[in-house]
């Protein structure tokens, strides 16, 4: 942001005749036709200055987002919350590698925008895979029925992703046992071990020591990394619920792979 903030403002102020930013921040100095305002406050102009410019850079074209300033592999989760998607834009992106859609949540319900958004991100090119929210008092068999009615194998990139952030109510022990008979019947549906999505909190408080052998998908909307309490490894860390992207009006959830990790290890097994 210092360095942004750097730019914009010797830009807009030099270009504006109003300073001479040939010193950086720390050396702007008046011109000589602007002598009458000498005796106010440079910072004092500058911050009210700036109070307008970064609105307009956080939601205009020169809005930076952490994927313009690394060389992490990233992607997008994106459900009907996000209402109507122009997947051409996204697609021309070339730092969003992958997108989770939303595809269902419980024993019934769908998400509207499933079928569309799934056969328009394939069509411009993203490697997709499908997730379901999981409602942990929900019969297991009535909830994988709803998922495999909308995820055909056939259709998927990536290897599907259950997203458990609720208890239902239930006791650790109680929910823990839901949960791990969702994914026994999920890994033999699909033939490989699903994707775990939950919130850091969550992960530590209701399933540490629970998941070994799944890789976690970990949401931390933070400038630093999630920590789980057991010592595990995050796979992927969504870090904002509040990104930007061409294509989409309003937010969107991005992340990220962590370390060395890999898009190999998200390819979804195709039988022969």
């Amino acid at each position: 942001i210092c360095e942004t903030t750097n730019f914009f403002m010797n830009y807009f102020l030099s270009r504006t005749g109003v300073i001479n930013a040939n010193y950086g921040l720390e050396g702007w100095r008046f011109r000589e036709k602007m002598l009458p305002l000498q005796s106010m406050n440079i910072r004092k102009i500058i911050l009210a200055i700036w109070a307008f410019v970064l609105p307009a850079m956080m939601y205009g074209q020169y809005t930076i987002q952490c994927e313009d300033t690394c060389n992490h592999v990233h992607g997008l989760d994106m459900s009907h919350y996000q209402g109507e998607v122009f997947w051409e834009a996204i697609g021309n992106n070339s730092k969003m590698a992958y997108v989770y859609l939303k595809a269902t949540e419980g024993g019934t319900n769908i998400d509207k925008r499933y079928a569309q958004n799934i056969a328009l991100a394939k069509q411009y090119g993203l490697k997709v895979g499908s997730y379901h929210f999981y409602r942990p008092t929900r019969p297991q068999v009535e909830q994988l029925r709803n998922f495999r009615y909308q995820c055909q194998a056939k259709d998927q990139d990536l290897i599907p992703m259950v997203d458990i952030e609720t208890t239902g109510g239930l006791r650790r022990e109680a929910l823990v046992d839901s949960l791990h008979k969702f994914l026994q019947l999920m890994e033999r549906a699909y033939h490989c071990k699903p994707l775990i999505y939950t919130y850091e909190s969550f992960y530590n408080k209701y399933l540490q020591n629970e998941l070994d052998g799944y890789l976690l998908f970990i949401a931390r909307y933070s400038s630093t990394p999630p920590v789980l309490q057991d010592g595990r490894e995050v796979f992927a860390w969504q870090y904002t619920g509040k990104g930007h992207i061409n294509g989409v009006n309003g937010y969107v959830d991005k992340s990220r792979l962590m370390g060395r990790r890999s898009m190999r290890e998200l390819r979804f097994p195709r039988r022969r």
